[in-house]
């Protein structure tokens, strides 16, 4: 498991990070294409009319370099944003906590904008092999904005909500052919933008427990997914710094 996790590493860079988690080892091939996104839940609150962002608005709102000190910031290619129905759920209703995991913007957005952020580590002068394998080990943040028309980002942040209850005993992740065992989807506390959700997902990999977090807050019509895993099979704590940088940008 480590080293298919190191290996995996040094290839990730532009990789989905729902194809990341498969590529472990942790999924059984599949030919079904899983249950598609439910309804958006119906508690969905009315807010005043806001902007909603172009995709070039978008590009220019997202986290970029400047921005997050000790990180590095990646634009995704395009080959590497993967569609909505790239990545399906057996139950329904978890469809948008997979999407999340994915660097995908829930529902029906106008526009999407995305970007990686790794969590540099802190070392001085040459690296040693022991330093080298800790940095692939290091964070890696998805970070995925969705620009929605009339009620959509609300609608989205619902969805997500209710995922977040109806699937907190774990789902199963469809995407690549790979089927992925999420075991447990156990809420954390977060604060940005209008509202935020966070949570810590753990997946089954090769039987041991791969912990990631997966944060979302909306800011009048725009959504923001942060999904923050480490090769080192656990990330302890959420990407405040990454959180805090976005959320400045969207005020």
């Amino acid at each position: 498991m480590r080293t298919s996790l190191r290996s995996a590493a040094v290839a990730a860079t532009a990789v989905s990070f729902a194809l990341l988690v498969t590529a472990c080892g942790g999924g059984e091939k599949s030919d079904d294409k899983g249950g598609a996104t439910g309804a958006p839940s119906a508690s969905a609150t009315s807010a005043p009319a806001a902007e909603t962002l172009s995709a070039a608005e978008l590009e220019k709102a997202i986290v970029e370099q400047a921005d997050l000190k000790g990180y590095q910031v990646q634009k995704a290619k395009p080959a590497d944003i993967l569609a909505a129905d790239a990545v399906s759920t057996d139950e329904p209703a978890c469809k948008p906590i997979a999407d999340g995991m994915s660097s995908i913007a829930t529902g029906k957005p106008a526009a999407s904008a995305q970007r990686k952020a790794i969590e540099m580590p802190k070392t001085e002068g040459t690296a040693s092999p022991e330093e080298a394998l800790g940095a692939l080990a290091a964070p890696v943040t998805g970070v995925t904005l969705g620009a929605y028309e009339g009620q959509g980002a609300q609608e989205a942040f619902a969805s997500l909500k209710t995922a977040g209850t109806d699937c907190a005993g774990g789902f199963t992740l469809i995407g690549g052919g790979e089927k992925t065992k999420i075991v447990k989807v156990a809420p954390e506390t977060a604060s940005a933008g209008d509202e935020a959700l966070a949570w810590t997902i753990t997946t089954d990999v090769d039987g041991k427990p791969f912990l990631t977090k997966l944060v979302v807050f909306r800011k009048g019509n725009t959504l923001a997914s942060f999904h923050t895993l480490s090769f080192g099979g656990a990330v302890k704590s959420l990407p405040q710094a990454i959180i805090d940088a976005q959320a400045a940008k969207l005020s």
